[in-house]
């Protein structure tokens, strides 16, 4: 996996990002230029981007302006495109979605804290698919109550009354396929 177009867009960044600091700071460039010792047409062509910025350059500059090195070095965010990892939660639990395409079904990783462990039975329309990757998973499905371990998965259609959380034995992890239309999973149990 290639990083360096976040590592170019973050070098980018730096030269705006100094005069802005400068200006907000109501300083001079001929007066940075005395308080760090770097010339004046250096700091010019830093703020211009015709400069390649170093740590050398950098730290004096900062140090001058009161700032930290990460108001203007911004460190790249190299992710695996093929995996978003923009999280959310709700009543402690984090969901984080593994799904590129926006249709359907959709694959999410969910975390879910020990203290939620009290069943809440509900409906709604779609179709379920759960696997645990860590902890011990309660379901409720209907009247049946029932506690999944490491590497079992259980599907169901959400018509159902239901709900899952974590056990009494803490929290627990788990992959979640889940469609609105009614997909359910296909298990190939031989060659064809």
């Amino acid at each position: 996996m290639d990083g360096q177009p976040s590592v170019s867009a973050a070098i980018e960044q730096i030269a705006p990002r100094l005069r802005s600091a400068r200006e907000k700071k109501g300083i001079s460039l001929a007066d940075l230029a005395r308080a760090t010792g770097i010339s004046t047409s250096t700091l010019s062509r830093l703020e211009s981007a015709q400069r390649k910025p170093s740590l050398e350059l950098l730290l004096p500059i900062t140090a001058a302006l009161g700032i930290p090195l990460d108001e203007i070095v911004a460190a790249p965010r190299i992710l695996d495109p093929r995996v978003p990892q923009q999280s959310t939660g709700k009543d402690g639990r984090v969901l984080i979605p593994l799904s590129r395409q926006q249709g359907e079904p959709r694959a999410y990783k969910m975390t879910i804290p020990a203290h939620d462990n009290e069943p809440h039975l509900r409906t709604h329309d779609g179709y379920e698919w759960l696997y645990v990757l860590r902890g011990q998973l309660r379901v409720r499905l209907s009247d049946e109550d029932f506690i999944m371990g490491v590497g079992e998965a259980a599907e169901f259609d959400c018509h159902i009354p239901h709900w899952f959380g974590a056990s009494a034995r803490g929290s627990v992890e788990v992959l979640s396929l889940f469609g609105k239309q009614g997909e359910r999973i296909h298990l190939r149990t031989q060659r064809r």
